[in-house]
């Protein structure tokens, strides 16, 4: 009886979402192999892209590492706490909600159950330029591995107006 009950908790934690995720609401670039594997799934860098939710005209990039191997192939490996990132201004920048200070603007789980990545915009308001920051929740050294872009907000096309993201700042 319990061996079914751990089969059934491990069920419904796994459909509740659970899972590591592929960054499913990014989209792939590309990915390049790291560590060749004979008979299992190589290690590799892949590098997605994300539109900004809250703000029409920016656009994420990051790359992360995605373990290969036997618990790669299945899903399960933790993955590393190391991203990069880099956002642009893609067309006319429009926001579409206001939005808090480090609000979270893309997640995606790195292992089974803890560790998550996550990317959080900000407004510098005297120079008028978006902050992105990706993290993982999951301290390495006493310290979350990080890294930052800036996306100042410029005229797109023929168009002279620019919004000011400190009036897109919820108080």
């Amino acid at each position: 009886m319990r061996r079914f009950s751990r089969i059934a908790v491990l069920a419904v934690l796994l459909a509740s979402g659970l899972a590591p995720a592929r960054a499913d609401d990014a989209d792939l670039v590309f990915r390049r192999s790291t560590n060749f594997r004979a008979l299992t799934p190589n290690d590799k860098l892949a590098t997605y892209a994300f539109d900004d939710p809250a703000v029409a005209g920016v656009a994420c990039y990051f790359t992360v590492p995605e373990k290969g191997g036997l618990s790669g192939a299945f899903g399960v490996a933790e993955q590393t706490s190391d991203i990069s990132i880099a956002c642009r201004q893609v067309g006319p920048v429009r926001f579409t909600a206001k939005s808090s200070q480090g609000e979270t603007a893309f997640t995606e789980r790195r292992s089974l159950f803890f560790k998550k990545m996550q990317i959080v915009r900000g407004c510098d308001a005297k120079r008028n330029t978006l902050v992105y920051m990706a993290y993982s929740d999951k301290l390495v050294d006493g310290s979350p591995k990080n890294s930052t872009s800036a996306v100042p907000i410029q005229p797109w096309g023929t168009a002279t107006d620019v919004p000011n993201c400190a009036d897109w700042i919820k108080n």
